[in-house]
């Protein structure tokens, strides 16, 4: 006999723990806490929450950069997903684009004053992410053993 999941709650009862589909009304499913604005303070979230644009951000935060040296620097990611990091980080006003009309042409990309202000917070977030990588390694591990794929 297998041992009941933790997210029981989640499937059918009487099944073989297949996951059943829950219709909640969508007051229940987005708690909101910021005066009926949640979809925008989701959208910023999934903005700044990218893996690419915290990057992005962390990098920027020395100061102006060529895309060149970002692609660089940024272990992994693409011209394209830069390129449309970028150009969201831009589109938020957190990121400015400046072009030099050399040859060949220089674009420079510079945290705004909006995009220095995420600095400090995500500082923190990193610094806490570091300081609890064991804690978390060990609860992966635990969830992994406990729940083999398949």
């Amino acid at each position: 006999m297998t041992e009941p999941r933790k997210n029981a709650h989640f499937e059918n009862p009487g099944t073989s723990g297949e996951p059943a589909h829950i219709k909640v009304s969508s007051r229940a499913a987005v708690p909101c806490h910021f005066g009926g604005n949640c979809r925008a303070v989701a959208s910023v979230l999934a903005r700044i929450g990218d893996k690419w644009s915290v990057l992005v951000i962390m990098l920027l935060a020395d100061g102006p950069r060529r895309f060149n040296e970002l692609k660089r620097m940024i272990g992994g990611i693409s011209q394209r997903m830069l390129t449309l990091t970028l150009r969201g980080l831009e589109r938020d006003g957190l990121v400015t684009r400046t072009m030099f009309p050399t040859i060949p042409p220089r674009v420079d990309y510079e945290l705004t004053e909006l995009g220095r202000g995420l600095i400090e917070t995500m500082r923190t977030l990193a610094q806490w992410a570091d300081a609890h990588i064991p804690e978390i390694d060990t609860a992966r591990a635990r969830f992994d053993a406990s729940n083999p794929p398949g």
